[in-house]
């Protein structure tokens, strides 16, 4: 579009979408903010109950694929959690259906994804929880540009447009989930308030090494001043590790499998860079790219009001009128999948 790499141009990406002929445009980051909560309370949960740790994020598909081929005796550290994408679909088919009044069968689902492996994603038979498939088609960011160009628009002449309500509102954590350590400082941000009831003293944590384009990341805090039903983790040393790019996730997942990586968490992406550095994405991508786009996710981020993936008000409702609360029946239902061993061919 002639326009330089890092820049923000998702209010004319929604007004391009709504021209192309979509009915609602939303806010795949409000699924982000969805799979923060559900991913802080699932590591709360294997900590307290002695669950396989490290848990490992599962939100790239690629990286699933890869770790179904060439982990497949390690799936139990990967999180339940579907990724934002898979969560948003079955949402979409249900809570956005009730509330709506609509057929399910009527909703047709279209993710815009910097992601190639999202379209395999989509299509996996465990993403019918709505009863359907939950997502119907997925575009690469690439793909909608060819589509709005050959739709005659003029895309730097187009308003910045805003996401529909319901499941259009983001918190800076689901804004920086597309950049590798994203996830996992917004993870953070979620378990030590949860834990703690104070949000998480950067100083304490290095923030740092959690940011960068370093093939493998680590940090780790004392979490200090629990809420008394958290007094057993008082004083735990929180060791957490971030890996980008198939070649370190290969390194690490060596050493979950020798049982030699002592962390509790550990965000691994796919592609170098995180989601933003995807297949789909606009040619080229070399690392002087990557990190303007990072840079741009984070200035983005660090502007907005609300930072932390519990505050979101909309994912606050979904809970009070739909899910009732992180890990609940319906949220394992519905959020939440499993992973398939497959050989090698």
């Amino acid at each position: 579009m002639g326009m330089a790499p890092g820049s923000l141009v998702t209010g004319q990406m929604v007004a391009g979408l709504r021209r192309l002929g979509f009915s609602k445009v939303f806010d795949t980051q409000f699924t982000a903010d969805l799979t923060i909560v559900e991913e802080a309370h699932e590591l709360v949960h294997r900590i307290t109950n002695k669950g396989a740790l490290p848990m490992i994020t599962s939100c790239s598909p690629g990286w699933v694929k890869f770790a179904e081929h060439f982990f497949p005796n390690s799936l139990d550290h990967l999180s339940t959690c579907k990724s934002p994408q898979q969560m948003f679909g079955v949402l979409a088919k249900t809570y956005y259906a009730h509330k709506k009044g609509l057929k399910p069968e009527n909703i047709v689902t279209v993710s815009i994804m910097p992601c190639t492996a999202k379209k395999f994603e989509a299509d996996r038979p465990e993403m019918r929880d709505s009863g359907f498939k939950d997502v119907d088609y997925v575009l690469t960011t690439r793909e909608l540009a060819i589509m709005i160009t050959q739709a005659g628009i003029d895309f730097n002449s187009l308003p910045n447009d805003h996401y529909n309500s319901i499941m259009g509102k983001a918190t800076g954590a689901g804004v920086i989930f597309g950049a590798t350590g994203g996830v996992m400082e917004a993870t953070l941000r979620t378990v030590y308030e949860k834990v703690t009831g104070r949000e998480i003293p950067f100083d304490n944590l290095e923030v740092v090494p959690l940011r960068g384009m370093e093939g493998i990341r680590e940090a780790s805090f004392i979490i200090e001043g629990t809420l008394p039903e958290y007094r057993y983790l008082e004083g735990i040393e929180l060791k957490v590790a971030v890996a980008h790019g198939l070649a370190n996730a290969k390194l690490i997942m060596q050493m979950v499998k020798d049982k030699t990586a002592q962390y509790h968490l550990i965000e691994i992406m796919a592609c170098p860079g995180g989601c933003l550095g995807g297949g789909g994405q606009p040619i080229p991508t070399n690392a002087e790219i990557r990190l303007k786009r990072i840079h741009a996710l984070h200035a983005e981020e660090s502007g907005l009001e609300l930072r932390k993936a519990h505050e979101n008000p909309e994912v606050i409702q979904v809970y009070r009128e739909f899910l009732g609360a992180p890990l609940s029946d319906i949220s394992h239902v519905l959020l939440h999948t499993h992973y398939v061993k497959r050989k090698v061919n």
